[in-house]
């Protein structure tokens, strides 16, 4: 499928408007006097809607259950890991500016400004998808994406253990500080497996329990059934109506919680947290 060719059906799509619906498709392709079988129309109409409301080239990375980071530097250099470090893709995109619409198209779905006048973003995308964009002349060259893809069912201690994440040992005593309602602190480098080991714990935690989260960016998907969630809030662009993880915790404390859960403690938020915890909120 030639780029012309998807050139071509955009062009005619744009001047007489409508989804690209597989009619609409081969009828633009008609008035091009192309003449294509059903499997290349619908393959006309899978790349329009990836480049339209999908991820468009990312779209197969993002459906690779094994893939955890997607990481673009440039239309020729994109990067994946597959939980055994980084590693080059054959993905490209035709040019940086292909690259920059992309990364404006993620920020307009997740709720979020991406241009000159604001040239970051970072976001979390309706699937759960974490998004980081930075636009030039911030970043040298081209634009810059990082998708930090979030699993969909969290996993289990046996399977931590299966994959020597940890040890029997480490999983029993785990076990006992959840028993014990015991307060506790995970730490680690980026891509150590954070999230994911609370994101486990969390779904040992007795089933009549209710877990409030409070979180920049809703990444933890405890296998859980009482788990509120609540996620910070930028300001919009007249400066107002930002919503700050502090302000997440002192809500949380007025929710009931049997289980109070920052996500990332880096500002003052740790002030209110450490005050439940020595005020009777056990198993923070």
């Amino acid at each position: 499928m030639s780029p012309e060719l998807l050139d071509a059906v955009r062009l005619h799509l744009a001047e007489h408007g409508g989804e690209p619906t597989p009619a609409r498709v081969a009828a633009a392709l008609r008035a091009r006097g192309r003449l294509l079988g059903d499997a290349e129309v619908l393959g006309v109409v899978e790349a329009l809607r990836s480049e339209l409301v999908g991820a468009g080239p990312l779209e197969p990375l993002l459906a690779d259950p094994d893939v955890t980071d997607i990481l673009v530097n440039a239309p020729d250099q994109v990067w994946i890991d597959r939980g055994r470090g980084l590693e080059r893709s054959g993905v490209r995109f035709a040019d940086t500016a292909a690259v920059r619409r992309l990364a404006q198209r993620l920020a307009t779905t997740a709720g979020r400004r991406l241009d000159d006048a604001r040239p970051w973003v970072d976001a979390r995308l309706p699937d759960g998808t974490r998004l980081h964009a930075v636009l030039p002349p911030v970043v040298v060259g081209s634009p810059c994406l990082s998708l930090r893809v979030v699993r969909a069912r969290a996993f289990t201690l046996p399977e931590l253990v299966a994959a020597d994440t940890l040890d029997s040992g480490t999983a029993a005593l785990l076990r006992d500080v959840l028993d014990a309602r015991l307060s506790f602190m995970i730490s680690g480098g980026t891509g150590s497996g954070k999230t994911t080991l609370l994101s486990c714990l969390l779904g040992l935690v007795d089933p009549a329990a209710r877990i409030v989260l409070a979180e920049d960016s809703a990444e933890l998907r405890p296998d859980h059934p009482h788990v509120v969630r609540l996620e910070t809030r930028p300001a919009n662009q007249e400066g107002a109506g930002h919503v700050t993880l502090r302000d997440l915790v002192r809500q949380a404390l007025r929710m009931r919680p049997d289980r109070l859960v920052v996500g990332e403690v880096r500002g003052p938020e740790v002030l209110d947290l450490l005050a439940a915890l020595n005020t009777g909120h056990e198993g923070g």
